[in-house]
């Protein structure tokens, strides 16, 4: 992703899972086309061309790779403000799909130079949204290799809660067994180790289940260290 700048007057041809013409899309060529997707409805897929890359409006997005035997392995969850699916190569390395009704903007690889050129404010968007991206996949990387579960669920609430919100009350717009991919970890240990959180007094976890409420902020900083 360091390196996406040196492929960018590249063109390619348009990604037709998000593109297709429904009255759903707008296009604005010089900023990008809007579209809302679906629950779990395919952004791009592994392998296809990269000729667009994305910025999340409102809703949240799941970037993935599905591995030989079959498993899913989340690698980020993309929220509103983010930019994705910029490539160093022509063709995406993870799927996309969205976790529920989302809005995002798709822009022409190919015209990120003029896009640039005329918004300073824009390219510094880009630039730093792929900073942010890469440092918190190198995070992403200590948390798999060297935590066990339960500091993995701590650290994964607490960088969510400061992505989301700076209350208390974090709204999850993914589900248990997207955190569970995402953590390398089952859905039965991620059920787990909430409810021993919650039995702590560090969280609370509402009726319906896909909202959390942080307690002790300070416990959970004291279990991610």
């Amino acid at each position: 992703m360091q390196t996406a700048h040196a492929s960018l007057s590249t063109q390619i041809a348009p990604n037709a899972a998000l593109l297709r013409n429904t009255p759903a899309s707008r296009t604005t060529p010089e900023l990008g086309t809007a579209r809302t997707v679906a629950k779990d409805e395919e952004v791009f897929a592994e392998g296809d061309r990269a000729a667009y890359f994305y910025k999340v409006v409102s809703g949240a997005v799941r970037t993935f790779k599905l591995l030989s035997d079959g498993r899913r392995q989340i690698d980020a969850f993309h929220l509103p403000g983010d930019i994705f699916g910029v490539e160093s190569g022509d063709e995406h390395r993870f799927s996309a799909e969205a976790l529920g009704d989302a809005t995002i903007i798709a822009y022409r690889r190919c015209s990120l130079d003029v896009l640039a050129s005329r918004d300073q404010a824009f390219a510094n968007q880009v630039i730093g949204s792929m900073m942010r991206s890469l440092e918190r996949a190198q995070d992403h990387m200590l948390l798999l290799g060297r935590k066990h579960a339960l500091e993995k669920i701590a650290t994964f609430l607490l960088v969510l809660s400061e992505r989301l919100t700076e209350g208390s009350h974090v709204d999850l717009p993914m589900s248990r067994i997207d955190i569970a991919d995402h953590l390398g970890l089952t859905i039965e240990t991620v059920s787990r180790s909430l409810t021993q959180l919650e039995r702590q007094g560090i969280i609370e976890l509402p009726a319906h289940r896909r909202s959390i409420v942080l307690r002790d902020k300070a416990a959970l900083e004291r279990l991610e260290a």
